[in-house]
């Protein structure tokens, strides 16, 4: 079992930056692939980024302003978010599944957290 709890959210304005955190519970943190989610108000749930042991990958319409990371002593992955633009808004929620998994769905998931980026 993972218990994931992000923060970082919060009301920034376009053309800012935030950095989201996911901290997550256990010993095994290393053997999980993490991603971050975002739900848009009135939109479905959309894959945002995600990462494996060292590697990144990103959905099109956040590569070069957003990073993922990861910092495996501390459980933590993160979410840093760059050039924010107003259409970013949303409630940004992380996920957790075997990395050795061999399907695409996420098992663990936290509450998520809101950005709010103005214009």
């Amino acid at each position: 079992q993972v218990h994931l709890v992000e923060s970082g959210g919060g009301l920034v304005q376009a053309g800012g930056s935030l950095r989201l955190s996911c901290a997550a519970s256990g010993r095994t943190f290393s053997s999980y692939t993490m991603a971050w989610f975002r739900q848009a108000p009135g939109k479905g749930r959309e894959f945002v980024a995600s990462i494996n042991r060292s590697r990144g990958y990103y959905t099109d319409s956040v590569k070069g302003r957003f990073t993922i990371s990861r910092d495996n002593t501390k459980n933590t992955v993160y979410l840093q978010m760059s050039s924010l633009k107003p259409e970013d808004t949303a409630v940004y929620t992380c996920a957790a599944r075997p990395i050795d998994s061999d399907y695409e769905s996420y098992d663990y998931w936290g509450q998520g957290t809101r950005v709010t980026v103005s214009s």
